[in-house]
């Protein structure tokens, strides 16, 4: 790939190769723009199949950070990372610190917390070597696990799709198609199972699966399976394109909502939605639950759970912010959901030149 070619294209400011022999680190932090703020965004460990791959995926997520922290409210800009390799076999103490040093290195322009394949306690071990790390267990003073506060965002967002579609949150006797059940994946159908839905799930991890069949009586199908459910919502949570030329002609949905990131693997997956009468919800919108909460760190005043999850409520009426400039401007869901991030980066940029002139 080119890589300035693709940076110049999509803002980006700064991309780092991080690598360590002694500790087996091949980590990637992409920023992408500090406007609003310093960069926010988790650490993702994964077995890329190729380099190519892993930059591509940390620069398209570090866009998705930008949009998401604007649109959330935040004081921040947006950022990721990446190392790659198997988090069940690969990851250990020195590659974490690894890490954390080369996040000192960028002196407070990029925070890191947990995302896909990383825990709170990984990131106590990358808070070892930098001061920019957020996302900490509870019991040394942070915030704990996100992905509680992601996946009340995902219920709340799809509780707003409900109410555009049907003229109602209720979701009780809904059929809702969820594929992955990692953290998010199960405390959402935790959500999901409460409000009476019936769920149909899948993972590639048959242990989840059981788990979540068990205790919220879900029924199980074939990760190939899932995009043909019958469904009222399929609610993506694990990796992202998953909206795209294959899975598109085959969903039998009114709705998608889900935690994962990117899942339109072009924008005009997002037309092509739009065009079948199929409810989007921005995934950048939907999911900014965990990075409200952690974000939530950062405050003077401290962590405080009782505002972070008032906040973290707060996406309903920012799913429903942007279904309606969608409807009222006949446009795609995530062309709406891009003009408000857009606009609120191009507000600030403007005062902060006029104070510098």
């Amino acid at each position: 790939m080119n890589i300035f070619q693709y940076m110049e294209q999509h803002g980006h400011e700064q991309l780092v190769l991080c690598h360590d022999e002694a500790s087996g680190l091949r980590g990637i932090i992409a920023i992408h723009n500090t406007v609003i703020g310093p960069a926010l965004g988790g650490l993702r460990m994964w077995q890329y199949n190729s380099e190519d791959e892993a930059i591509l995926d940390a620069l398209r997520l570090s866009k998705g950070m930008t949009y998401k922290n604007a649109v959330a409210g935040l004081q921040l800009g947006g950022g990721k990372s990446v190392i790659i390799g198997d988090s069940r076999k690969d990851k250990n103490e020195a590659l974490l610190r690894s890490f954390g040093r080369y996040v000192q290195t960028l002196g407070g322009r990029y925070y890191t917390a947990e995302d896909v394949g990383i825990t709170t306690a990984d990131i106590e071990q990358v808070r070892l070597e930098t001061d920019f790390a957020c996302g900490i267990p509870v019991a040394s003073g942070g915030s704990g696990d996100p992905s509680p506060f992601t996946a009340l965002g995902v219920y709340r967002g799809i509780l707003a799709c409900a109410h555009e579609l049907w003229g109602s949150q209720d979701i009780s006797g809904r059929t809702i198609a969820v594929q992955g059940l990692g953290h998010v994946g199960f405390y959402l159908c935790q959500h999901l199972h409460q409000a009476g839905a019936k769920l149909v799930v899948t993972d590639i991890y048959p242990e989840l699966v059981r788990k979540v069949v068990e205790e919220f009586g879900a029924t199980a199908v074939s990760p190939e399976a899932i995009y043909g459910v019958a469904c009222d919502i399929f609610s993506p949570n694990a990796l992202g394109a998953v909206i795209n030329d294959d899975t598109i002609p085959v969903l039998k949905c009114k709705i998608v909502a889900g935690a994962a990131n990117n899942q339109l693997k072009e924008n005009s997956h997002g037309d092509k939605l739009r065009e079948l009468g199929i409810i989007y919800a921005p995934d950048y919108v939907i999911n900014a639950g965990g990075v409200i909460n952690v974000a939530a760190e950062m405050e003077p005043a401290g962590y405080n759970s009782e505002l972070s999850t008032a906040k973290v409520m707060r996406i309903y009426d920012n799913v429903s912010h942007v279904l309606a400039i969608a409807k009222n401007e006949g446009i795609p869901t995530y062309q709406a959901a891009d003009r408000l991030a857009e606009t609120r980066i191009a507000q600030i940029a403007k005062v902060k030149r006029t104070f510098i002139a």
